[in-house]
């Protein structure tokens, strides 16, 4: 089953990140994701990236980097035909999702409610900076805004240095992870109600998803947040250092930096085996987690004086090899080239993609379904690439569709 979403048909109107990213994952389950974009401009993210000469014919990295697998439509929402041609579209689809500012959908005469008088059965998913609701709803929002307003910014980096952000965008991208979840937990409730062996089974309306890129984000801060919820003690930024444990963090080596998880007694014990310092078990400053915690600049100094004999990967192998989890601080070109990420054939090669006349390698998924690995296998779609397919799987005619790009619509 490496398509469990196989038929389903997503409208996805989204810009730049989280709408994006959200659709891509629908797109690698087996869905048919069709984008909806505004004619001759498109995805904003269609300009973005450091490659001019990408950029130039529309094809961004960054817009390369949330759209594989999805055909792109170009549709003018704000003319009437092009409202009937998407309400067409809504008729046959599963899901729409949008990630404009609160309100938009309203005054394009394409909001949930009247959607779902098209089509009953529609999972509408909008995605936005606050939710659709609270005084802050209609404030603009980016990554970084949601960033520095969720306390992430406040707790990364250290007691000399901070507030910093993320360093990609990772409140755009757990939005888009939370509405894909969110999504897929509808459609299943949904196939689960029209199951024909669900004795109880009724007919199933749509559902309204509200994602909140702010909420998204604490909800994914659980740690931290129940921690002064139950407590009362704020987060201190700590830099590399694990806030619960000690040794658990970052410590330099003769060569490189090594991170250590010695979450446990026994692997703190191991640690100064392995590093030949084991009279520092013995010691009562560091007899047990809080001893630790409390002398942690103490406990990292002797660890690193002992480190510096060898380099972070010959640690990294000894540590891992009794049991202790540890790792080297690896560059993103450095992890690219692990043997572990080729093995789980993460990159998805695609060859050539027009029009950039490149082979391109982008990100894959997480995960692999029956013991395969699974994603999209088509590139990014080209602006309008699929305009004349899709509007003549609804029944138009070569000439109707060259009056409708005629006229703006498309």
């Amino acid at each position: 089953m490496q398509s469990p979403l196989k038929n389903i048909r997503v409208l996805d109107l989204t810009n730049v990140l989280a709408g994006p990213f959200c659709g891509q994952q629908l797109a690698h389950l087996g869905a048919e994701v069709i984008k909806i974009e505004t004619p001759g401009i498109g995805d904003l993210a269609r300009k973005l990236g450091a490659d001019e000469a990408l950029n130039a014919v529309n094809m961004g990295a960054s817009f390369l980097a949330q759209n594989i697998g999805k055909q792109s439509l170009t549709i003018n929402l704000k003319t009437p035909d092009g409202k009937t041609l998407f309400k067409e579209l809504v008729s046959s689809a599963d899901v729409v999702v949008e990630n404009f500012r609160p309100g938009v959908m309203e005054r394009l005469d394409l909001s949930y409610d009247t959607l779902s008088q098209i089509n009953p059965s529609i999972i509408y998913c909008a995605i936005s900076g606050f939710g659709q609701d609270g005084p802050m709803h209609e404030l603009p929002a980016y990554d970084q805004i949601i960033q520095g307003l969720s306390g992430i910014m406040d707790i990364t980096g250290d007691e000399d240095s901070g507030p910093y952000r993320v360093g990609y965008p990772i409140a755009d991208t757990v939005g888009g992870m939370t509405a894909a979840f969110a999504i897929a937990a509808c459609l299943a409730g949904r196939a689960m109600h029209h199951h024909p062996n669900n004795k109880h089974a009724v007919e199933k309306t749509g559902s309204y998803i509200d994602v909140s890129m702010l909420d998204s984000t604490l909800a994914t801060m659980g740690w931290v947040v129940s921690n002064f919820l139950t407590t009362g003690q704020p987060p201190k930024r700590m830099g590399n250092n694990n806030f619960t444990n000690s040794p658990s963090g970052t410590f330099k080596t003769g060569d490189g930096l090594l991170n250590i998880a010695a979450n446990k007694q026994a692997q703190f014990e191991a640690v100064c085996h392995v590093i030949g310092r084991p009279e520092l078990i013995q010691q009562p400053e560091f007899a047990d987690r809080y001893q630790r915690i409390q002398h942690r600049e103490t406990l990292t100094t002797a660890i690193e004086s002992a480190l510096a004999e060898k380099s972070a990967t010959e640690w990294q192998q000894a540590l891992n090899k009794v049991g202790v989890p540890a790792g080297c601080v690896l560059s993103l070109p450095q992890t690219l080239a692990l043997e572990q990420i080729q093995h789980r054939e993460f990159i998805r090669t695609f060859a050539p993609v027009e029009p950039t006349g490149r082979t391109l390698q982008l990100a894959g998924t997480g995960y692999r379904i029956d013991r395969q690995t699974t994603g999209a296998n088509q590139p990014p779609p080209q602006l309008g690439q699929h305009n004349m397919t899709i509007l003549q799987s609804l029944g138009y005619t070569p000439q109707q569709i060259e009056a409708l790009t005629a006229q703006g619509v498309l």
